[in-house]
């Protein structure tokens, strides 16, 4: 089975994005040229698995940001959704988070990268997280998109590493329980 692997920015108070989607507030913390350690995760991972919220904003970037295979969940998109520049690099499944890890490991795949707050939150729910990488943003939104919603069932964490940045920023990763 391919497991799945979150590398996400977070406000202070657990948000993703703005209510709007928009993600201007990670722009104004200077990175100071600080590595975080996303290139590193972008080589680890065989492809990502976005969600439609996600996948539509990242198409209003100014160029396409990931170099690996992209797969977009959506219950509302068809094929005819994806830009002809990005034929060879996204797809989009409406299947369920299990069923879209089991047909990534017919074709290969390890490690997936799982991006979107929805999508996250489902996969965690299935129980196919393996592990997150959380970079705390020092800003209070007071509200929008978060990160983590509602849970059946708590999902243990544990922690592996906190690493604090000069430029406000503290990154950490957690192992998440319930695969290991």
């Amino acid at each position: 089975m391919v497991t799945g692997h979150v590398f996400i920015a977070v406000s202070v108070d657990g948000y993703i994005a703005r209510s709007n989607g928009e993600l201007d507030w990670l722009m104004k913390q200077p990175a100071q040229g600080e590595d975080f350690g996303h290139d590193a995760f972008m080589d680890s991972v065989d492809g990502l698995i976005l969600g439609r919220g996600t996948y539509e904003k990242v198409l209003t970037f100014d160029e396409w940001p990931y170099p690996k295979p992209v797969v977009v969940l959506s219950s509302s998109l068809g094929p005819d959704a994806i830009r002809k520049d990005l034929a060879d690099k996204v797809r989009v499944v409406d299947v369920k988070p299990k069923q879209i890890m089991q047909r990534l490991a017919e074709e290969g795949w390890k490690r997936a990268y799982v991006d979107g707050g929805k999508v996250i939150q489902a996969f965690l729910r299935e129980g196919l997280i393996s592990d997150m990488a959380l970079t705390r943003i020092p800003i209070l939104l007071g509200g929008g998109i978060p990160l983590f919603g509602p849970l059946e069932k708590d999902i243990d964490l544990k922690h592996v590493a906190t690493k604090a940045y000069p430029s406000g920023l503290v990154h950490s990763t957690y192992k998440v329980s319930t695969l290991e």
